[in-house]
């Protein structure tokens, strides 16, 4: 008799311990999750692939577990409370982190775009829009430059402006606060042939060069009817030392605007 009602006892603690837990922590919890998605496009112009995780998990397509040039991945989750969700890119042969993202709640619909090759990274590609040409036959760009001072150490720190020219020597115009995190205004002028324009960089409202001593051209293509987002990019030499300024990445063509 006495094991028989010692095991009802027991049986009525188990049952009140697991309604406790189910009204307590089960039911809020489930109440707390919210779906979530991370829209990812990219461009890997790297030698090596990279990968991407999410909370430590790598993405797949299939049995594809990294990516090479162009990446288009939309990824599904659930947000559990508070909880943050952790993207993590990095590359799959030396494991080095390139960048990483922290999506919330706040925003549970989220969109990460990204341009690497090696030592160069653009965040948030996708944030701004290449100009709008208004006048049929006119060129346009706009431009950002990462890389100021990498190799140049120049000390100068404000926006830059860039007074173009065709071959000739005829300046087109002069685009206004290129910066290292922000893009510069918009600039169109009328294309013409040889489609080559020479940019000099200066500091913003002169035209001191942003190197003291050190007169800097970056050399670019122009296309009529056709607008650039151009990334700047100090080069070195063998010795580490500041060579030019390249011109040649435009990311219109690795994304869709």
């Amino acid at each position: 008799m006495k094991t028989k009602i010692s095991k009802i006892l027991l049986f009525s603690i188990v049952l009140i311990l697991f309604q406790a837990c189910v009204n307590e922590d089960m039911v809020p919890y489930y109440e707390k999750q919210q779906p979530g998605k991370v829209v990812i496009r990219g461009y890997n112009a790297q030698k090596d692939s990279i990968q991407i995780a999410v909370d430590g998990k790598i993405l797949k397509d299939g049995k594809i577990d990294a990516y090479i040039k162009k990446i288009s991945k939309d990824h599904e989750f659930v947000f559990y409370g508070d909880k943050t969700k952790v993207v993590e890119i990095t590359n799959k042969i030396s494991k080095k982190l390139i960048s990483s993202y922290t999506l919330t709640t706040e925003k549970p619909i989220d969109t990460i775009s990204f341009y690497t090759k090696e030592e160069l990274l653009i965040e948030n590609v996708l944030a701004t829009k290449p100009g709008k040409i208004t006048k049929t036959g006119n060129a346009g760009f706009k431009f950002i430059f990462p890389t100021l001072n990498k190799y140049s150490a120049s000390g100068y720190t404000g926006k830059l402006d860039g007074i173009m020219r065709k071959v000739n020597g005829e300046v087109v115009g002069t685009v206004k606060n290129i910066g290292k995190d922000t893009y510069s205004d918009f600039i169109e002028f009328p294309a013409s042939l040889p489609p080559i324009i020479r940019m000099e960089l200066v500091k913003h409202n002169t035209t001191e060069s942003y190197i003291n001593g050190k007169q800097v051209i970056t050399i670019m293509l122009m296309t009529a009817n056709k607008s650039r987002l151009v990334v700047l990019d100090e080069r070195k030499d063998e010795n580490g030392k500041f060579l030019n300024v390249d011109a040649s990445l435009n990311l219109v063509d690795y994304f869709d605007f």
